[in-house]
């Protein structure tokens, strides 16, 4: 059996009736398709598999290599627009990244997070017609010396020397702490 995911968000399945299966993940979808089955039917087992996913159009603004508008999936979040978009320049901020839908902010991602702790909080998933925009790059600090992480870091407000050292990854055992300029 094959259904296909209409305008409203819904697929009908026989005997089973309309489901509306818009905004749940792939997972919690086949269980919603499995618990109604299971109203009607026993002893069975389901196997359900994602075919063709139609495409969305959002724009990615700002301080980025290519601006434009972007054909994605509708399953890419704000990170995969960026990698579309080239990035930010390095002119670009890495630590407000913002998503717009209807002119609100939806979302705001600290690119810090991912990259120097894998966390993807913000990350979230875009719709149609959204918008990435990448603001011009904050206040920076430079990290030289004994540092196991030297670069230049966005600091996203008021850092204290300890948490730019936590930032750079601390401080290499060759490190003399009693004298930092």
């Amino acid at each position: 059996f094959s259904a296909t995911v209409n305008r409203n968000g819904e697929i009908f399945v026989p005997r089973a009736g309309t489901l509306k299966v818009w905004g749940l993940t792939f997972e919690k979808a086949e269980q919603l398709i499995r618990d109604q089955l299971a109203k009607v039917y026993t002893g069975f087992q389901i196997s359900v598999t994602l075919g063709r996913l139609r495409t969305i159009r959002v724009f990615v603004v700002g301080s980025v290599v290519r601006p434009g508008s972007y054909t994605v999936s509708p399953l890419s979040t704000i990170t995969n627009a960026l990698f579309a978009a080239g990035g930010p320049t390095k002119h670009g901020t890495l630590r407000k990244i913002t998503l717009l839908r209807n002119n609100q902010k939806i979302s705001e991602l600290d690119f810090y997070d991912f990259l120097l702790r894998g966390e993807k909080q913000g990350d979230v998933r875009l719709e149609s017609g959204d918008t990435v925009f990448v603001p011009p790059i904050g206040p920076v600090v430079a990290l030289v010396g004994r540092v196991k992480q030297p670069a230049i870091y966005e600091l996203k407000t008021e850092t204290r020397v300890s948490d730019l050292l936590t930032l750079a990854g601390g401080v290499t055992p060759r490190g003399y702490l009693e004298r930092v300029q």
